[in-house]
């Protein structure tokens, strides 16, 4: 309790008492976890009551994706209409906040959990548009990114410590995929795999409660979609069948490597052509308002065609090809032209048309051993989402509580762990972690927490480094470091570059074995093998593997030498920091408490 000059006993704070809150014990971590996912779930009913308003009074429905044909040629110019505002707001977002956003995965694999509420609610509004005006790409984006950036936002108000508001940033994300598909199990899941990159006993209790309260808020007003309804298909599947199902397993895994790849592409293409970036997305919603006079499902994320797929009978094979092919490329496009949103639905849309062509073509082919249609695009729903999104269980879950079949879960399981295995072997990245990648991040998913990044060569290295003159003899060497005043001494030249690291032992025993004339650099070792203060403690780690060298020389752009570092010294942090990054993963009350 602080007291007044006058010794009055004065009450604390509320963001002091917060803190301590926050800071007492798990239960304080549930309610915030249920205020974050709570908030997650009005923000999802917001920006999805926006984006079906825009669809209302831009092209006159709200069912927007299973629009047979445009009401008129015109509204194919509305995307690139959208594009236009889209376009605006990335060269004024660049020159009010020229930092790059960062999404909920970056934050807790990189920065600790810390993202800008700014910055999410700007990214909003670019997808909501983008949405809106019927560009290729989904609002799940958004979703999560208002709900873990409001929960971020709030841990750093409160003064929560690191591990705990990663784990408020999952929570904002579970409540936010819960809230956009009625799926709690989703949403925890999705937090789990995605975003916190582990599941922990400690993180149990706050995501599932964050998931919950995102569902149940977005229900209460009215937002919650309906959900998918496969009925049984009263069928035993044998082993020829099985086979046939993981056969479109691995097929949707490897187009949907295709389609991030093309949506790469497509983002280069724009950049070579050195078109201003306002047109970018100018360009790519005309491309999109083109597909759109041909078919209309390629427009918006796909909802409602996708609802339309599972509750009518088989389209033929021919529009099913075609529709694919479309909204493959209108989401490649808006993608790399610079719309804001994700792939999320999309992958699942398209997931479920290439299962139902499957099934058809498998019908034609092998009419003795049909596959049902509904079952073949169920799972070719949740192969491609896996191959795009990630989070094999996520999808898995999302397929059980979207259908509520029990029987199909063995076969759903299956196919999400083949689609994960073989986009893990041949491109090794997510949609999401792709683009990090792009961008020059060293990241493949939000198990790589970022004490890894902080734990550079400049934090680790010894700055008092003894330096001689590669041209001086061993003779002067040894009498200004005598045995014991060091270990290991830079050999320079003339302008102070470095020539090679000598072990002072070694300098010595060859004075004494071969005279005191000898040049320091012929002792010198490895010139050409250093490091660099922003290297990361594993890059360091592999290099002292190559060298086989017990240390090595820091230096700066210029080949000065900056620092010393040591394999010893390096293992024993990297030990340490990996020691606490597991103790927080593991949700350790000690580890908490020593912060």
């Amino acid at each position: 309790m602080e007291e007044t000059p006058a010794g009055t006993p004065k009450r604390p704070s509320l963001a002091r008492r917060l803190r301590g809150f926050a800071r007492g014990d798990e239960i304080s971590l549930i309610v915030l976890g249920v205020v974050v996912g709570a908030a997650a779930g009005f923000f999802a009913a917001a920006i999805l009551r926006a984006a079906l308003f825009l669809h209302e009074h831009l092209y006159g429905l709200t069912r927007l994706s299973a629009m047979d044909r445009l009401a008129s040629p015109r509204q194919a110019l509305i995307p690139a209409l959208g594009g236009l505002l889209v376009g605006l707001s990335l060269v004024l977002a660049r020159r009010w906040r020229p930092g790059r956003p960062v999404d909920p995965i970056e934050a807790n694999a990189l920065r600790g959990g810390e993202m800008s509420l700014a910055d999410s609610a700007v990214i909003v509004a670019q997808t909501t548009i983008s949405n809106g005006f019927g560009a290729s790409v989904g609002l799940e984006a958004a979703y999560t990114q208002m709900g873990s950036g409001f929960a971020s936002f709030l841990g750093k108000r409160i003064g929560v410590r690191r591990a705990d508001l990663r784990t408020l940033v999952g929570c904002g994300a579970a409540g936010a995929i819960a809230a956009a598909f009625s799926a709690p199990l989703t949403g925890a899941f999705y937090a789990f795999e995605l975003v916190l990159g582990a599941y922990t006993p400690f993180g149990l209790a706050p995501v599932c409660a964050a998931a919950v309260a995102g569902a149940v808020t977005a229900r209460l007003f009215g937002a919650a979609p309906e959900l998918v309804k496969i009925p049984d298909p009263g069928l035993s599947f044998g082993a020829f069948d099985a086979a046939l199902l993981l056969g479109l397993a691995a097929a949707c895994a490897l187009f949907g490597v295709a389609i991030m790849r093309c949506a790469t592409f497509v983002e280069k293409l724009f950049q070579r052509t050195r078109l201003p970036l306002l047109l970018h997305p100018v360009v790519g919603g005309l491309i999109v308002g083109a597909l759109a006079i041909f078919s209309p499902h390629v427009l918006s994320s796909g909802h409602e065609a996708a609802f339309d797929l599972f509750g009518e009978d088989a389209p033929e094979r021919g529009v099913l090809a075609a529709t694919i092919l479309a909204k493959a490329a209108a989401a490649a496009v808006s993608v790399g032209s610079s719309f804001r949103g994700g792939l999320f639905f999309a992958s699942l849309y398209l997931g479920a048309l290439c299962g139902w062509l499957f099934a058809l073509v498998e019908a034609v082919l092998l009419p003795y051993a049909p596959i049902d249609g509904w079952t073949s695009a169920l799972i070719g729903m949740v192969s491609l989402a896996v191959a795009v999104v990630g989070g094999p269980l996520t999808m898995s879950f999302l397929a059980l509580e979207a259908t509520r079949n029990l029987s199909l879960s063995l076969f759903v399981l299956a196919a999400s762990a083949l689609s994960s295995l073989i986009v893990r072997r041949t491109f090794g990245y997510s949609f999401a972690t792709w683009r990090l990648h792009l961008r020059g991040e060293s990241i493949r998913g939000a198990q790589d927490v970022g004490w890894m990044r902080d734990l550079t060569v400049g934090r680790l290295m010894r700055r008092d480094v003894d330096c001689a003159p590669v041209d001086a003899p061993l003779d002067a060497v040894a009498a200004l470091y005598p045995l014991g005043a060091a270990q290991w001494i830079a050999a320079i030249d003339g302008d102070g570059s470095y020539r090679g690291l000598v072990f002072l032992p070694d300098v010595h025993l060859r004075r004494a074995e071969a005279g005191g004339g000898t040049p320091l650099g012929a002792l010198a070792r490895l010139p050409d093998l250093t490091l660099a203060p922003q290297m990361n403690a594993q890059a360091a780690a592999r290099l002292f593997e190559r060298a086989e060298c017990e240390a090595l020389a820091v230096l700066d752009e210029r080949r000065r030498v900056v620092g010393l570092l040591t394999e010893g010294w390096l293992l024993r942090r990297y030990a340490q920091a990996l020691e606490t990054a597991r103790r927080d993963l593991a949700g350790d009350p000690g580890a908490r408490e020593a912060e």
